[in-house]
């Protein structure tokens, strides 16, 4: 045997690295450190750098996908957004409408607020208010108390909702039980503190809610908020006051129905005086004709017309009867 087959029969690797000698002149070291997963030919400081690479590639890669849903906001109809920067800047002055809008969520954020029809309900009845009891108390002129359950519409003004975040820094929610509620009361103290508890659940009720409403608009008008209408649903006062009240209310009824068939007797009266003066007068007229026809009739009575009556109804014949008494017809004898 050769000494070639010597040595490859002694160092069967020996073909191995003879083809790995042809194919690269990398060393026995770094082929076995490609075995081990190490790249050839790379340093441990650049294989560091790599991964550092990979990484921050995969972070990036993460924090997008983690930030990109929160980079677009969505305003519902009906609403618009106000956009917040936390960087610096405050409140943008100009709202957001309805739709999508992109934002930087880490420099930004967006508050959303309805605009539409809205109704604030301020009741006893927890059913109606929301929250246990929210009547409003005020006092008449007299200083008795009220209770009122009254109900608010309203609508905001698109372009005062930036302004009227920057001023309460909360929700439409806490501003209506907050601030609103109080104008509404104070409000309807002003108005309801001039006038006597009887006229303002009687008769000037319906004035009393007007000029409420006037106030109320006038004072809110300038946050954007639009009162479209302002109504008292029920109105409580002290039970002796409600009693009194009624009882005055009996009294004047009684007092008009008194008054009224009083009236009722008069004009009555009237009218029998009336009658009666037209009958008085129309006898006397009739009386005044009777007497001027006897007056005519005694004027045109004469004995010449008597003889004529008594001559149309004679038949001819002379009175059987003689004596010496004057016949009853006597015919003129006419002159020669």
């Amino acid at each position: 045997m050769s000494p070639t087959d010597d040595r490859t029969t002694t160092d069967p690797l020996s073909g191995l690295r003879g083809l790995g000698a042809r194919l690269s002149p990398s060393s026995d070291a770094e082929i076995a450190g490609g075995f081990r997963g190490r790249p050839p030919g790379r340093t441990p400081g650049e294989r560091g750098t790599a991964l550092k690479r990979v990484v921050i590639g995969v972070g990036l890669v993460v924090a997008l996908l983690f930030m990109l849903p929160s980079s677009f906001t969505y305003i519902n109809p009906g609403h618009v957004g106000i956009l917040i920067h936390r960087a610096g800047g405050g409140v943008d002055r100009t709202p957001l409408g309805p739709g999508i809008h992109f934002r930087n969520p880490l420099l930004s954020s967006i508050e959303e607020y309805p605009t539409f029809m809205q109704t604030l309900v301020l009741s006893k009845n927890a059913g109606e208010g929301g929250a246990p009891n929210e009547e409003i108390n005020v006092n008449s002129q007299e200083g008795q108390p009220l209770s009122l359950d009254v109900a608010m519409s309203f609508e905001l003004d698109p372009t005062k909702v930036p302004a009227l975040y920057s001023t309460f820094r909360t929700d439409i929610a806490a501003i209506q039980h907050g601030y609103v509620k109080q104008t509404i009361r104070q409000a309807l103290q002003e108005v309801i503190g001039t006038e006597p508890i009887a006229d303002v659940i009687g008769p000037k009720k319906a004035e009393a809610v007007n000029r409420t409403q006037g106030l109320i608009s006038q004072r809110l008008s300038q946050y954007g908020i639009v009162v479209k209408q302002f109504t008292v649903n029920e109105l409580r006062a002290p039970d002796a006051v409600m009693q009194a009240i009624n009882q005055k209310n009996v009294m004047q009824q009684q007092a008009l129905t008194a008054q009224n068939e009083l009236q009722k007797n008069t004009f009555q009266a009237q009218g029998d005086s009336i009658k009666a003066a037209g009958r008085a007068k129309a006898i006397t007229a009739e009386a005044e004709a009777q007497a001027r026809a006897n007056q005519l009739l005694a004027a045109s009575i004469t004995p010449t017309l008597v003889q004529y009556e008594q001559m149309k109804k004679w038949n001819g014949q002379m009175p059987t009867v003689t004596g010496g008494g004057t016949p009853l017809i006597q015919l003129s004898t006419p002159k020669p």
